[in-house]
């Protein structure tokens, strides 16, 4: 399908500063913070860039914990099956192994970092999450267990000297050399002294940690922070983004009403693991008899299953009944999330909670290998803004705060011995990419659109009516560039790439859910990756064929947890 094209580079004003370093970091949640730390040791000088203040990405409200092998009985192989399992076959095997092999360790030195997780009579304390069959989430403060490992990495990148921070940054495009490679960044920064407005930084490698795309629909558990902005800034450098597609539907986020927009309130799936249930209005409970995991089935097939029931019943919501749990049991294991709830009218203690499907994360993002390489020289990317091919077509819970962790590890092995020479930029005038930008006015219908027709829900009819709905925004004439329409084109941008990706996908797998095609269709997509490149200001398709992974190994035999 043919759309208008999208810009090759932001419109922006030329830069007012210039600044160096040898790697810049874009992104403060545990990717980018673990990044910056490991790399400090390696290069002379990191510069750590960060769009608000940094705590302020998603890393903080990750509730429910980090999942490893930690437990008496479990293994990495365990862990590794369940997340094949709930990736529905489109997971890279080779990243998966890699994640659970490497992710005890790495979990033990985020706790030897000084993180306090949870313990109970000497021992860290394990919980369980959808897709899981071991308790393998470990957690902290209950269920503020992200601001936790957020606070401990913040204090050490703080007290590192070593460690440039620059805060209140919007990353805009990559500087690109001769050779196509990275050559720096330019940033718009608010407030910081003698760097304010748009500047560039020379560098000689880019880590990409920056984040998902959640603002691309009207309700995200995401923050607002989360405009794509890295994705969107690494296609229009000539990376690949693959598997956009599968973007994840939390299934228990708490339902405020028709019109809420922006950040909504998550209810952790350990409220599941820790015996909560899903009901209907009439009581029934609806998820026995659907998986043999039941409520604690993976995130797309209970978002799935909650769905339909609403779509049913006619009903907005469904509810989350937790009420047996007690009194004390919600003040100390889910603080959090108590105090959310009761902030809106809704005491968990005794009322049910209403809850429904909404944006939580992106599966997909920028394509990297098992090093966190991308295919531009000098670009990494770590995070939810990667692709590392760990989480298929649905993410298994709590396996997102370990894949920033392990891989930014990774590419801490391999950069500083890839270090590329310093080179100049090409110059504004000799960039073949063309600048663009897309009002600022249009993101509250670009996100109307995404939400109605490539949401939980997805046809062939409501795509088409999307690409053809953000075509029509690309071609309106922007104002003057600000934040707020340079988010826009990001948003703009990777909507369009996603759309698209969903219109090929003609099948039903994990979190890509086609009402037109509604069963899993391995003959023709094998579990295989969709890519995107943006050429000459429009969205590329390709199709990369890789064996089905989760019927690849022996089925488990599990015994008694």
């Amino acid at each position: 399908m043919t759309t208008s094209p999208l810009p090759g580079r932001l419109a922006a004003p030329a830069p007012g500063w210039t600044t160096d370093a040898d790697v810049v970091v874009i992104g403060s949640g545990i990717a980018g913070l673990t990044a910056a730390l490991r790399l400090r040791d390696h290069v002379d000088k990191v510069l750590l860039v960060t769009k608000d203040v940094l705590a302020a990405g998603s890393t903080q409200w990750a509730q429910g914990g980090i999942a490893a092998a930690l437990g008496p009985g479990d293994s990495p192989m365990e862990h590794e099956w369940d997340t094949l399992v709930a990736g529905a076959g489109a997971c890279d095997i080779d990243a998966v192994r890699t994640l659970v092999n490497e992710g005890p360790e790495a979990v033990r030195e985020l706790i030897a970092l000084g993180t306090n997780f949870d313990h109970h009579d000497g021992e860290l304390s394990l919980t369980r999450e959808g897709g899981h069959h071991r308790d393998r989430i470990a957690h902290a403060g209950g269920d503020a267990t992200g601001a936790e490992i957020q606070r401990a990495l913040i204090a050490a990148v703080t007290a590192d000297p070593s460690i440039e921070v620059v805060q209140h940054a919007l990353a805009l495009d990559l500087l690109l050399g001769q050779d196509g490679g990275v050559a720096g960044v330019t940033l718009h920064v608010m407030g910081e002294g003698q760097r304010d407005g748009v500047g560039a930084v020379h560098a000689r490698a880019v880590v990409l940690a920056s984040g998902g795309l959640g603002q691309v629909f009207s309700q995200s558990t995401n923050p607002s922070v989360s405009t794509g902005d890295g994705m969107a800034l690494a296609l229009r450098a000539g990376a690949v983004l693959r598997d956009l597609e599968f973007v994840q539907f939390h299934p228990t986020v708490m339902y405020l009403g028709p019109d809420s927009q922006g950040q909504q309130p998550l209810i952790s799936e350990a409220v599941r693991g820790e015996g909560a249930f899903l009901v209907d209005f009439e009581g029934n409970r609806f998820m026995t008899g659907v998986h043999e995991l039941a409520d604690l089935a993976p995130r797309d097939v209970v978002a799935k299953a909650i769905t339909k029931r609403m779509m049913e019943t006619g009903h907005p919501h469904m509810w989350l009944d937790a009420r047996h749990l007690g009194k004390e049991f919600w003040e100390q294991r889910f603080p959090t999330i108590l105090s959310t709830c009761r902030s809106h009218g809704v005491d968990p203690v005794t009322d049910l909670i209403p809850v429904a499907p909404a944006q939580h994360y992106a599966s997909g993002g920028v394509r990297v290998d098992l090093w966190g390489r991308t295919g531009v020289p000098g670009l990494y990317a770590t995070g939810e803004v990667a692709c590392t091919g760990v989480h298929g077509a649905n993410r298994l819970a709590s396996n997102s705060l370990l894949e920033g962790l392990v891989f930014s590890r990774r590419i801490a092995k391999v950069l500083p011995r890839e270090l590329r020479a310093a080179q100049p930029p090409v110059a504004a005038a000799d960039d073949a990419r063309t600048p663009g930008l897309v009002p600022a006015e249009a993101r509250r219908r670009m996100q109307e659109v995404m939400t109605a027709s490539v949401g939980v829900l997805r046809s062939e009819t409501g795509l088409r009516s999307a690409l053809e709905a953000l075509g029509g925004i690309a071609a309106e004439p922007a104002g003057a560039p600000d934040t707020a329409a340079w988010e826009t084109t990001n948003l703009v941008t990777i909507s369009t790439a996603l759309a698209l990706a969903a219109l090929e996908r003609e099948e039903t797998r994990g979190s890509h859910w086609r009402e037109d095609f509604a069963e899993r269709d391995d003959a023709r997509f094998g579990g295989g990756h969709l890519d995107s490149l943006l050429v000459d200001g429009r969205v590329g398709l390709s199709f990369v064929s890789v064996p089905a992974t989760d019927t690849g190994p022996a089925p488990l035999t599990l015994p008694e947890a």
